[in-house]
C-alpha cells in the first residue's frame, strides 16, 4: 500500500487516507448517541488513480480498530464495509440490528449529511 497515513477527521466526520500530502481515500461517517454510541459509516471512496492498493481495507480496518480503542460499535451502512466486515468478523464484531435501525433512521432524518 506505500506510505499511507490514516487520519481521523471526527468534527468533519472522515477517515482519511493520506499519500503524497493529498487526500487518496477516505470513509464518511458519523457517530450515532441513540440508542447507544456507535460509529456509522456511509460511504468509502478511494480515488481512481489509487484504486487497488488495499487503502478501502486499511480505512475500514482502522475504523473497527477506533470503534474498539473507544469502546462502542460500529453500525456499518456503507456497503463497502458491510462486506469487509463479513470477510473479517475477527475484527468486525456484529452488529445489533436495532443499531442498524436506529443508524438508518438517523441518516433519513438528515439527508443533507451525506
Amino acid at each position: 500500500m506505500g506510505d499511507i497515513e490514516i487520519r481521523d477527521d471526527r468534527a468533519g466526520g472522515r477517515l482519511e487516507a493520506i499519500g503524497g500530502g493529498e487526500v487518496v481515500g477516505h470513509i464518511e461517517y458519523f457517530v450515532l448517541e441513540s440508542p447507544e454510541r456507535a460509529l456509522v459509516p456511509v460511504h468509502t471512496i478511494v480515488e481512481p488513480a489509487h484504486e487497488g492498493k488495499g487503502i478501502a481495507g486499511s480505512l475500514a480496518r482502522e475504523l473497527y480498530a477506533i470503534a474498539g480503542r473507544e469502546g462502542i460499535p460500529v453500525a456499518p451502512l456503507c456497503p463497502y464495509v458491510v462486506k469487509w466486515a463479513e470477510r473479517h468478523p475477527d475484527e468486525a464484531p456484529a452488529t445489533d440490528p436495532e443499531l442498524l435501525r436506529a443508524a438508518k433512521e438517523w441518516l433519513v432524518a438528515h439527508p443533507d449529511r451525506f
